[in-house]
């Protein structure tokens, strides 16, 4: 049952994601409107209590919070654009997954049009938000958030406030998907390894969980150190030591039947590190390789 003490709030946008969203509001008390481009995604939020708005005007209209969770930038554009005139003086939360110029833009247009605006990234799959752990980044509006915050972290106990650059949240969300693609990938790679001797994934698991929490992730953090620092000497594990480890990893890849693609591109950035003189500095150092523009051409 909605609270009459608690915000409304509008849901724009009922994919998984969208109708996760609205179903936490309407959970917490929320007021909750909500609205999407084809009919019949509404049904069971309805049924929890919501209201199911029957123009975008009227889902607008009907709170002063207005969390946008479309398609991409374009569906955001193509749904807001005919109502922006009812959007001034209200919070938009633009929940819709992008790229940091993407949420730069329309952080812009809402401000000529007197409107306040955070762009904020999910940082979980839809049955996960509204948990206490689950992490929301946000951007934009210093203000709006404060004055909202205790609404928004209806959507992920772990909201946090990046920074006034509403681009900023789309470049973490970025930063650790690239983190969580590339670590599962590479356990997929593992598992195929040892698969190519018939040896199932659950046997290396263990391991690979131990050598994650115990290696794999101090040597992270210690990076990051170095990084920030600048400084990449005195290294235990260094680029020439991890070259030859790497054309071993792919040579073995080969041999067992297996593609070592993911493996390929790790060993070109060792190459070139060490090709640069830099062969005695640590791992951490191949950041400097990531950064050259011709690396990403």
């Amino acid at each position: 049952m909605a609270d009459e003490t608690r915000t409304p709030v509008t849901v724009l946008g009922l994919g998984l994601m969208g109708t996760a969203l609205a179903a936490a509001f309407v959970k917490a008390g929320h007021p909750t409107t909500v609205w999407n481009r084809s009919a019949g995604k509404a049904d069971a939020l309805v049924a929890q209590g919501a209201v199911e708005a029957a123009s975008v005007a009227d889902a607008v209209a009907a709170s002063p919070v207005v969390v946008a969770c479309l398609l991409d930038y374009d569906a955001v554009h193509e749904v807001i654009g005919p109502v922006t005139g009812a959007l001034q003086g209200k919070l938009l939360v633009n929940l819709t997954s992008g790229l940091p110029e993407d949420a730069r833009q329309a952080a812009a247009q809402a401000a000529e049009l007197g409107v306040d605006y955070l762009d904020g990234t999910v940082m979980t799959v839809p049955p996960m938000v509204g948990q206490p752990q689950t992490l929301l980044f946000y951007g934009g509006s210093r203000t709006a958030f404060d004055a909202h915050q205790p609404t928004l972290s209806v959507l992920g106990g772990n909201s946090v406030f990046l920074s006034e650059d509403a681009g900023v949240a789309a470049l973490y969300d970025l930063a650790l998907l690239g983190i969580l693609w590339s670590t599962l990938t590479s356990a997929l790679h593992g598992f195929a390894l040892v698969g190519s001797e018939k040896i199932p994934a659950a046997a290396l698991l263990p391991f690979a969980e131990a050598w994650i929490t115990h290696v794999a992730l101090p040597s992270i953090a210690g990076a990051a150190q170095q990084i920030d620092a600048g400084q990449f000497g005195n290294a235990v594990s260094t680029v020439a030591l991890n070259q030859i480890g790497l054309a071993k990893m792919v040579k073995a890849s080969k041999a067992q039947g297996i593609r070592p693609d993911l493996m390929v591109p790790i060993q070109g950035l060792l190459d070139q590190r060490v090709a640069d003189g830099h062969g005695a500095d640590g791992l951490a150092s191949l950041i400097e390789v990531i950064r050259k523009p011709e690396a990403t051409a």
